[in-house]
């Protein structure tokens, strides 16, 4: 057991809408990921997840409304919910989510990460 330093882990990696793994627990992952820019419209069958700015903002987009999100803010999208996460500056951002979670969720294709990297 050490402790985590999320300042050194983000700056381990520059590449934006690939999450990186820092911790596990109880079946969950604790992800770090960079996003810039819109992503992929999709939604999870089975998980639920969490979404904790670290540093920056970014609106989340849900079909019927955009909720947006500061540093110190967190969103917990429910199972089955549409949502579109996007960032107009990079913004850093901390992910609790089964282990199984796949970032594009419904959605296959090129940002699709399988098998996100432990740092």
């Amino acid at each position: 057991m050490d402790k985590v330093n999320l300042a050194e882990k983000f700056a381990k990696f520059s590449r934006h809408w690939d999450p990186k793994i820092i911790g596990a627990l109880n079946g969950q992952h604790v992800k770090l990921v960079k996003f810039k820019g819109a992503f992929v419209w999709h939604h999870h069958d089975n998980e639920d997840e969490l979404f904790l700015v670290v540093r920056g903002s970014f609106t989340m987009h849900l079909r019927d409304r955009s909720l947006n999100l500061n540093a110190g803010e967190l969103v917990i999208v429910p199972r089955g919910i549409e949502h579109c996460p996007e960032a107009q500056h990079e913004v850093e951002v901390l992910l609790f989510e089964p282990a199984s979670t796949v970032n594009t969720g419904s959605v296959p294709g090129a940002l699709a990460v399988q098998a996100p990297e432990w740092i």
